[in-house]
């Protein structure tokens, strides 16, 4: 199936995932999605991601992660930046999520990374999603 935004498609499958309390889900894999996967590992809102090289398609095998009385550590996913309405923003106004418990992901010129990195940096860009 080909969906119009792939990203989209891919929160749509964690969010679905994590009310469904599946350990795990698959997501086809593309550089964009790997990063975004890369980043919620390293902000901890994730256990783990593998791609994973199935014939011709890769995915990318995504490890949820919930508490320790079984509730997810990601409360929601969602797009800012739509292929119908891209959201670009400048170093200063990055905005911030729930007074800076969650994060933004951009795509910058200098890759994907966190809000938080890309206002360190001094760089803005389009924001992907916003995760808390």
């Amino acid at each position: 199936m080909i969906t119009s935004d792939p990203i989209a498609d891919m929160l749509t499958r964690v969010r679905n995932a994590i009310r469904a309390r599946h350990p795990k889900v698959d997501v086809p894999a593309s550089k964009v999605k790997t990063e975004i996967a890369r980043i919620l590992k390293e902000e901890g809102y994730i256990l783990n991601f593998k791609v994973a090289e199935e014939g011709p398609k890769r995915t990318i095998k995504i490890y949820l992660k919930y508490t320790d009385n079984n509730a997810p550590v990601i409360s929601n996913l969602e797009r800012v930046s739509r292929p119908g309405c891209r959201v670009y923003v400048g170093r200063d106004d990055i905005p911030r999520v729930l007074g800076g418990m969650g994060i933004n992901i951009l795509t910058t010129p200098r890759g994907v990374m966190t809000g938080r990195n890309a206002h360190r940096e001094g760089i803005g860009g389009e924001i992907l999603c916003q995760v808390w």
